[in-house]
């Protein structure tokens, strides 16, 4: 029995870090996000600026927050409608029109010194195998990128950074993004019950 007191005392250690850990802060990166509009709703998408080429008529977004990973990013803000975007700017024979919603995010999440512009919209016109970077290079420069090719500024903005990790400020425990450290924790805690289970047994069958 005292390799199940044992386990047991495992078991209750790992359940107190676990408890810690839904309530440590958890870690950004503080970038532009990527997504296309579909069904009247913002996705998060699935290949970067670059390789997307996107139809005549759709609608994409790119939102500058401080983010912990795709499920915890920053929808862009505000309507996000293609005929309202593009009704300035009729359709052109062997072009394609790409409405662009740019949201610059909010003071917190801006780089020390600096302040976002405004949110806006534009309406791209460009050939029809650009791709969704064309269609931003067109309405919003200057962009700036790293070496990687990870887009670090859109209209010039933020003057400085790219990607760099920051304290989100939020807690990893909460609904504002999933938390790693609670399925690797829980999937210890089964480790350690079952580890216990099996000691009980085997020193049972031992004696018996």
């Amino acid at each position: 029995m005292r390799a199940v007191r044992r386990a047991a005392s495992l078991l209750c250690a790992a359940l107190v870090l676990l408890a810690g850990a839904g309530q440590a802060h958890a870690t950004g990166y503080r970038y532009w996000s990527f997504w296309e509009r579909s069904g009247g709703h913002w996705a998060y998408a699935t290949q970067g600026p670059s390789t997307a080429r996107p139809d005549d008529g759709a609608v994409e977004g790119f939102r500058f927050a401080v983010s912990a990973d795709s499920a915890d990013a920053s929808r862009p803000r505000g309507a996000a409608d293609f005929g309202t975007i593009c009704s300035g700017t009729p359709a052109r024979s062997g072009t394609k029109r790409v409405a662009l919603v740019l949201d610059f995010g909010t003071p917190a999440d801006a780089p020390s010194g600096e302040t976002p512009p405004a949110r806006r919209t534009a309406c791209a016109r460009v050939s029809p195998d650009a791709t969704t970077a064309d269609a931003l290079a067109a309405v919003a420069p200057p962009l700036r990128y790293d070496t990687n090719a990870l887009l670090c500024a859109i209209a010039g903005y933020p003057k400085k950074g790219c990607g760099e990790q920051v304290a989100s400020g939020r807690k990893s425990g909460s609904d504002s993004g999933p938390s790693l450290g609670l399925p690797v924790g829980a999937g210890a805690v089964v480790l350690l019950g079952g580890a216990a289970v099996w000691q009980f047994r085997r020193r049972r069958n031992v004696s018996g």
